[in-house]
This record gives C-alpha cells, sequence and structure tokens, in this order.
C-alpha cells in the first residue's frame, strides 16, 4: 500500500465531489425556484456532471491500486472506466469552452450585429452541451479497444501498466481518423478559447475605462454579476489550458517512451483529475450567493 497516494487520489474523490455535487445542487435548486436564468447555467450543469464522471472513473480505481488492491477490474471493467474517462474530460473540454465563448457573446457590446449573434447563441445553448456528449461518445469509441485489463494483456510491448489496467499505445493510432479528430477538436476549442478570453478581457477593460471617472471620488461598488462571471470563466480556462498543456507534455512523452516509470503514471492521473477537482470552486470564487448557500447549510 502506498499510504501517500491513497491520500493524493482521496483528495479530488472528496474535495472535488462535494464541490461540483454542491455547485450542481445550487444550479438546480435555482432551476425550480424560479430564480433569474442565465445563459451559462445550463452549460454549466453539464461541465459538473462531466467533472463527476471524470473523478469518479479515475480517483476510485488509482485509489484502490493505491491501497494494494489487485484484479478489482476485469476486463470489460477496464475498456468502461477508460471510456467513461475519455468521455467525460472530452466533455469538460468542450463545455469549458462553450462557457467561454457563451460568456464572451453575453458581455459583447450591444450593437445589432451583435444582438443578432446573441439572439442565435441562445437558441444553440439547449442542444450544443448534448451534441458535445454524442460526438465524445463517437470519437472516443476506439479507447476500449486499446485497453485490457492485467490479466488478458498479453502483448507487453508498446502498454502503459496503471496497475489495474493496461492501455496499449499503438503506432497506427498516431495516424488514425480517431487521433486525427481528437486533435481537430482540441485545436478548434483552444482558438475558441483564446478569441473568447481576448474578446471578454477587452470588453472588461473598456468597461472599467468608461467607469472609472465615476468612482474616481467615491468607493466602489461591487462589481455586476456578469463582471463576477466572465472573471470566473476568464480564470477557468487559464486554469484549463495550463494543466492541457501538462497533460499533453506527457501523453507526448507516454507515446515516445512505452515503458513509462510507475511514478510518471500516478503524476497524470493526478494533474487528469486536477481541473475537475478545481473548477468548481474556481467557479463560485466570484459567485457570492453560492458561496452563501454552501455555508448556510
Amino acid at each position: 500500500m502506498d499510504l501517500k497516494f491513497v491520500i493524493l487520489f482521496l483528495f479530488p474523490i472528496v474535495i472535488g465531489s462535494l464541490g461540483n455535487f454542491s455547485l450542481l445542487w445550487h444550479s438546480i435548486c435555482l432551476y425550480f425556484s424560479g430564480c433569474r436564468f442565465r445563459s451559462t447555467d445550463f452549460i454549466l450543469r453539464h461541465l459538473t456532471v462531466a467533472n463527476l464522471l471524470v473523478i469518479l472513473s479515475r480517483g476510485i480505481p488509482e485509489t484502490m491500486a493505491a491501497l494494494g488492491i489487485e484484479d478489482f477490474l476485469n476486463n470489460v471493467g477496464c475498456k468502461m472506466v477508460f471510456y467513461l474517462q475519455a468521455v467525460g474530460k472530452g466533455v469538460s473540454f468542450s463545455t469549458t469552452c462553450l462557457l467561454s465563448v457563451f460568456q464572451a457573446i453575453t458581455i459583447s457590446p450591444r450593437s445589432s450585429r451583435w444582438a443578432e449573434l446573441k439572439v442565435k447563441a441562445l437558441k444553440c445553448i439547449g442542444p450544443c452541451p448534448v451534441i458535445c456528449w454524442v460526438l465524445h461518445m463517437l470519437v472516443n469509441i476506439r479507447v476500449p479497444m486499446l485497453v485490457s485489463d492485467k490479466m488478458n494483456n498479453t502483448n507487453i510491448i508498446n502498454t502503459i501498466d496503471y496497475q489495474y489496467c493496461s492501455a496499449m499505445i499503438s503506432s497506427k493510432d498516431k495516424i488514425s481518423i480517431f487521433a486525427a479528430l481528437r486533435l481537430s477538436h482540441d485545436i478548434l476549442c483552444l482558438k475558441l478559447m483564446i478569441w473568447s478570453s481576448g474578446s471578454m478581457v477587452f470588453v472588461l477593460y473598456r468597461h472599467k475605462q468608461r467607469t472609472l471617472h465615476i468612482h474616481r471620488h467615491k468607493i466602489p461598488s461591487r462589481s455586476s454579476a456578469e463582471t463576477r462571471a466572465s472573471q470566473s470563466i476568464l480564470t477557468l480556462v487559464c486554469v484549463f489550458v495550463s494543466f492541457y498543456v501538462l497533460s499533453s507534455i506527457l501523453n507526448v512523452w507516454f507515446s515516445l517512451y512505452y515503458e513509462a516509470s510507475w511514478w510518471l503514471v500516478k503524476i497524470s492521473a493526478l494533474i487528469y483529475a486536477c481541473f475537475p477537482t478545481l473548477s468548481p470552486f474556481l467557479l463560485m470564487t466570484h459567485e457570492q450567493c453560492v458561496c452563501r448557500f454552501m455555508w448556510k447549510k
């Protein structure tokens, strides 16, 4: 049993699950209480579900492996766990991008051109997260084919050992249509995040400059709800990109050096769970009503 990794993996399971469940529960309560519905709330619910999927499907097996429990997943279990991880991570990526884009459109200037875009965006907000789930279910359909349990893994070459399962790294996978689709998706989402984040920074800067003279001789008032939401989503995007870059570097390392050391595999798993664990707290930092709701309980 490796106690330090047990503690490290229990942290995202307990803290991350608590944060995501709290944010999801609050969003549902607001919906049924008839409170004002923000355009990003629907996307936020899908993000929390995807985060929970990543945390539980990755954190629980890693914790059990760190406890020294062996052969607790059969071949079907391994395939299911890794498939859920891949789908959850992909949906988390897509919905974070959607949050950023829709928030940039929400705080955009009220010109006729932007007003028309806002109307179209509100019509798309419902089906977009659903499309993300379907897309990642299809794109990651090959993941179960590359995963097996330890007992059925006869091909010990070009595999990553996760202690409870093994994942095969095929050279053909680098040029497959599935790899191309995943790469295209990631590049598109990163470009959209950069554009939307830059737009939000520009709009918030202009708003601050316009209102600067009003508050020059007065006590600054609290920032508006839209400003707080934009700041939290900007922080969320920056944190996501940071962890995505670290995860991508490790994935490149695994593809080049098949026999990865066990501690590097564990670090990769921790990085995998960092964003889903931190994201609800980053969003709640600027959502004062959410924080009050949590701590009154």
